[in-house]
């Protein structure tokens, strides 16, 4: 962290004075603000249905393919696949054994089912991955196709007690990353050069199907992405060793993430990153990542304001997080803007955790943040911070421009926290647009090392809030 970011005592308590302003009205408005805010919640639940498909099954074995690990078998699922959607869809089988394969592309009315004990290991071979339409860090491009790809399809869902292993490690797909700490090394390929020119073709209004890259620019895939399709289900699988961002809902409407385990510690390994989504539910997983646990995107940039497609109505119930960089996070990518994000009722435990409740964006990013409702959530461990509110996110990396972003109603509600790290609250906003209405209310945090770094804060509010043992009190109060 930068030492700018972190301000000295006396800045602390003349913005904690000068900046937390809460006022009666306020607090009588409370119970109504959030009464609202969680009866939306619950209409997200009664809209979202899970899709429901036709009782005939395709195994596999039965289009040709082998579980011996060895033997590629992309034809034989993929042609499983194709001859269950003809057939008007149903259930695609994949029997417990080990079965390699190249990208897996879901279509119409299909539900690709691991049984348990199966387990579908992904090609590191690039070549084995054609060149689509799709996304990276929150630009569309042409590369490499994600390991499961499913484009403009309806009522699709991979479910199952099995397992998506991606077999990335330091001697495939991380390394591109261009990080000694996975396996990079002076004078191998990395994808920086790649990304500076996805970033500019953007800028300059290049279209995506002339934002050609793949071999030779190093740009690793996402593992699970569903782009541009409708009730969507992910349910029970387990997915470790991702390439890249694990599961990728962009541009899709009603997606259930239930009962998932994701294990993956690779750079970028986001546990579930919804795009430009909208009614999305996450629910009974389980996180243990090399980023955001949930990061919860719109868009980079002038992409992101190209596609102008915000990402809102999204439920997190009863998830666990252990290693990550955020719990559950809004950011960076969200030039397009993210609205009525609820979270309630998870396990928040890791000293790998740094953040519970993290937002990041930044002058070049823009957007709006609005909305961010949280309940219910026990924190046992985390490294820095409660939560960060950060609008000046990597500003030091050329991540600075003309879109002055905008962060308004973050509610934290019945949050327990053994040790907060570092600070309780880190918020950084700008004079000309500061974060507005930050809300604790019955939070209690028993050890902290800082209650709060704060800057351009406007409206902080603190209800039944206990810190390091003591009551926090509004100035007015």
């Amino acid at each position: 962290m930068s030492p700018s970011f972190v301000n000295p005592v006396k800045k602390i308590l003349f913005f904690f004075i000068a900046m937390l302003v809460a006022s009666p009205i306020a607090a009588a408005q409370d119970k109504k603000t959030t009464k609202k805010a969680w009866k939306k919640a619950q209409s997200i639940i009664d809209n979202v249905k899970y899709p429901t498909f036709q009782n005939k099954t395709y195994n596999i074995i039965d289009f040709g393919a082998v579980a011996d690990g060895i033997f590629n078998n992309t034809l034989s699922i993929n042609n499983a696949i194709k001859a269950c959607s003809k057939d008007g869809g149903g259930k695609v089988v994949v029997s417990s054994g080990k079965y390699l394969t190249g990208s897996i592309n879901l279509e119409n009315n299909v539900n690709l089912h691991l049984e348990e004990g199966a387990e579908i290991l992904f090609s590191t071979n690039p070549n084995d991955y054609p060149i689509v339409h799709t996304s990276f860090e929150g630009t569309e491009l042409m590369n490499y196709s994600p390991l499961i790809y499913t484009y403009q399809k309806n009522n699709v869902a991979i479910t199952g007690k099995g397992t998506l292993n991606g077999q990335a490690n330091d001697e495939n797909w991380w390394s591109w990353c261009g990080s000694s700490s996975y396996g990079w090394k002076t004078g191998m390929p990395k994808q920086q050069k790649a990304i500076e020119n996805l970033m500019n073709m953007a800028e300059n209004g290049k279209a995506v199907n002339e934002r050609v890259f793949g071999e030779n620019h190093y740009l690793r895939p996402n593992f699970v992405e569903f782009f541009e399709c409708t009730n969507v289900l992910i349910k029970d699988i387990k997915v470790i060793n991702a390439p890249f961002w694990i599961l990728h809902p962009i541009k899709s409407t009603n997606v259930i993430v239930d009962g998932v385990s994701i294990n993956s510690h690779g750079p970028n390994n986001d546990g579930c990153d919804p795009e430009y989504s909208k009614n999305v539910i996450i629910k009974n997983c389980t996180f243990n990542t090399g980023d955001d646990c949930i990061a919860i995107k719109a868009g980079r940039d002038a992409d992101g304001r190209r596609v102008g497609i915000k990402s809102e109505n999204i439920l997190v119930q009863n998830c666990t997080m252990f290693d990550g960089h955020g719990g559950v996070t809004i950011g960076s990518e969200i030039s397009a803007g993210v609205s009525n994000v609820y979270v309630e009722n998870c396990i928040m435990n890791s000293p790998n955790l740094d953040v519970a409740i993290r937002l990041k964006t930044n002058s070049k990013r823009g957007g709006l943040i609005e909305n961010f409702y949280v309940r219910n959530i026990e924190i046992g461990l985390v490294k820095e911070a409660v939560l960060k509110v950060d609008m000046f996110y990597n500003v030091h990396g050329n991540q600075k421009g003309n879109f002055i972003p905008r962060i308004e109603n973050i509610y934290l509600e019945n949050i327990k926290v053994k040790n907060g790290g570092k600070y309780s609250i880190l918020a950084r906003g700008y004079a000309e647009s500061p974060i507005k209405n930050i809300t604790f209310k019955k939070v209690t945090i028993d050890k902290v090392g800082t209650p709060f770094s704060i800057e351009n804060v406007s409206n902080l509010n603190f209800i039944d809030t206990y810190i390091n043992g003591e009551l926090i009190k509004n100035p007015n109060h």
